[in-house]
């Protein structure tokens, strides 16, 4: 599994009763479809553990999930600060015009201009709207608008342009 770039879909926050129920912090869109990705790739520090989802649901604004194997507390509090990985093979395959954050990360991004502003180091939600995050010369923080702003996405080439005044 060492060879396969792997997709990080959460972590394991805490426990849920007694009967080896996990909380896990989701970062898929809705949370609740981390659900649906099994079996997970668990990974802390230098272990890992592959785990099926047995069952889980939405509770609150928290998911939780009942793994095969975990079956009191103990054994679930063992897995707290785990992240939670899946390949991109278990993912739905995007929209066009949508992406995945993961495969934003580490593009080239330029100008219109063909001014080169750096990498995709990262993205964040903002309420808003998404924002890319651009190590280069300096880190710069772009408003992902399609369209408006960010005219073009090569996953293939490695590249996005982007409409922005390289001094801004």
């Amino acid at each position: 599994m060492q060879d396969i770039e792997l997709v990080k879909v959460g972590e394991i926050s805490g426990v849920f009763g007694v009967k080896g129920w996990v909380k896990v912090f989701s970062f898929t869109e809705t949370r609740e479809n981390i659900l649906d990705y099994s079996p997970w790739l668990l990974k802390k520090n230098n272990d890992t553990r592959t785990l099926n989802v047995t069952d889980g649901a939405l509770q609150g604004k928290a998911v939780i999930a009942q793994l095969d194997g975990i079956d009191d507390r103990d054994q679930a509090a063992s897995l707290i600060g785990w992240e939670i990985f899946v390949t991109p093979e278990q993912l739905p395959k995007p929209k066009k015009g949508e992406y995945y954050w993961s495969d934003l990360i580490g593009l080239n991004v330029q100008t219109t201009d063909g001014v080169l502003l750096g990498v995709i180091d990262n993205l964040m939600e903002t309420g808003a709207n998404d924002v890319v995050i651009i190590k280069g010369d300096r880190e710069r923080a772009i408003p992902f608008l399609q369209e408006k702003i960010i005219i073009n996405i090569d996953l293939q080439a490695g590249n996005m342009i982007v409409d922005w005044d390289p001094d801004f």
